[in-house]
């Protein structure tokens, strides 16, 4: 089986919105396809936060230059 990517999940993932919001399945395919979803979505996000923790921020050093930081959400806040 191929390993997984982030887009593929996502283009599932609305695959599965789709059926759900129709309402033409049964209880059982419902659940199961609910579960399949919430897989999905616990895989992207774990996506994302790996990706954001790759993210590198820009920051304006004292003397006016810019250096490279790595992503941290508390540099946000300063």
């Amino acid at each position: 089986m191929a390993k997984q990517t982030f887009e593929n999940a996502m283009k599932r993932l609305e695959n599965i919105v789709q059926d759900l919001e129709s309402g033409d399945l049964s209880l059982e395919e419902a659940l199961k396809k609910f579960q399949e979803g919430m897989k999905l979505s616990k895989f992207c996000s774990d996506k994302l936060d790996e990706s954001e923790k790759r993210v590198s921020i820009l920051l304006r050093d004292e003397e006016g230059g810019i250096q490279e930081e790595p992503f941290e959400k508390d540099l946000l806040e300063k």
